[in-house]
């Protein structure tokens, strides 16, 4: 068994670039077709009090981040969620939604968004097992009805 640690980082950070760098040409193979991603997320949105970014350790190496951003004073925003093919399955995107809950209690926003894509079925399944429901799209993923799909919950 693993010792997992889920630990604040810096954006850009050398760990966390490597991180979202393979997100994105996931992502990339997931979703070819122009405007599909949004892959914009600024260091200023994750510093205390507007957000946080988390790397998740496994046995000291990084598997997996995922950000929260502060979206309006009740809304926060999960983002740049993954988990390195080899380390999924695990249980560690559960842990890495329940770490990053926390840190939206801690700021005090009382409802959680997100998107995803369509063709990601196991984030799917990770996001509705932990308590979002589909939400209208928002923001910047109305101009992807296609392919995003958004989810939402209320932080207890």
């Amino acid at each position: 068994m693993s010792t997992i640690t889920i630990a604040r980082a810096e954006l850009t950070a050398e760990v966390s670039r490597r991180l979202i760098e393979a997100l994105n040409a996931e992502l990339a193979g997931l979703y070819p077709e122009p405007g599909a991603n949004h892959f914009r997320l600024d260091p200023g949105e994750v510093t205390d009090g507007r957000g946080a970014f988390l790397v998740v350790y496994a046995d000291g190496a990084p598997v997996g981040c995922g950000a929260l951003r502060v979206l309006d004073r009740e809304t926060a925003e999960l983002k740049r969620m993954y988990v390195t093919p080899t380390a999924r399955g695990r249980g560690l995107g559960r842990r890495l939604v329940a770490a990053l809950e926390a840190e939206a209690r801690a700021i005090g926003v009382k409802r959680l968004v997100l998107e995803t894509g369509i063709r990601q079925a196991a984030a799917l399944a990770l996001y509705r097992a932990t308590g979002f429901d589909p939400i209208p799209l928002y923001g910047e993923y109305r101009a992807s009805p296609e392919t995003s799909v958004c989810l939402g919950k209320e932080v207890r």
